[in-house]
């Protein structure tokens, strides 16, 4: 059953993943290509595709628009895997964005709520300061209790996408190794009784 969940989720990421050819002909990311493109920043390891997974979902919740191209040029910074970073942006699609914006404006009010109950008001006060509020407001495109529920929401989800994609790389690593052992004993085996019978 799990084994069976794991292949269709694997199969359904290599299908949304775009290839190398692909983002090299990318209009956006054609002058970047010579490094979004490193042979290491597609590479599959236990750190990449945790990095890619978090970015990806960062990206997709946050940035309303060229999100691919987006968590493409942040990969290179962290070092994240990018078809995985570029996969993960359609956490966001025209079938659950309104879903996820109807619940960051009503994460960011009610934080914005329970910040405004605070004597110094912390997030208000720091917002206002550095003017960070518009900043959001442009990033995202929305009014600043949606874009600060998205950020929220992106911090949250990447996060548990994070630590989610980091245990399931190490579930499936020592699935593999166990396998592999198994196998390994197996023939092992197949072989000392082919001796003994002959």
């Amino acid at each position: 059953m799990a084994q069976g969940i794991a292949s269709r989720i694997a199969g359904w990421t290599r299908s949304k993943m775009p290839t190398r050819e692909q983002m090299e002909r990318n209009r956006f990311i054609r002058p970047y290509a010579h490094r979004v493109l490193r042979s290491e920043l597609w590479r599959f390891t236990r750190r990449s595709v945790p990095r890619g997974v978090a970015l990806g979902i960062a990206a997709g919740i946050i940035i309303p628009l060229g999100q691919i191209f987006v968590a493409a040029m942040l990969a290179l910074p962290v070092r994240a895997n990018v078809p995985v970073a570029a996969a993960l942006t359609f956490v966001t699609n025209p079938a659950t964005t309104p879903l996820v914006w109807w619940f960051a404006n009503w994460l960011g009010g009610v934080l914005l709520r329970v910040d405004e109950v605070t004597i110094v008001a912390p997030v208000s006060t720091a917002m206002q300061q550095t003017e960070f509020d518009k900043f959001l407001e442009w990033l995202t495109g929305e009014t600043l209790v949606t874009a600060f529920g998205l950020v929220a929401l992106a911090s949250i989800t990447s996060a548990v996408g994070y630590v989610v994609s980091a245990w399931g790389w190490r579930w499936w690593i020592a699935r593999k190794r166990m396998r592999a052992i198994r196998h390994r004993r197996e023939r092992l085996e197949r072989a000392r009784h082919a001796e003994s019978e002959s």
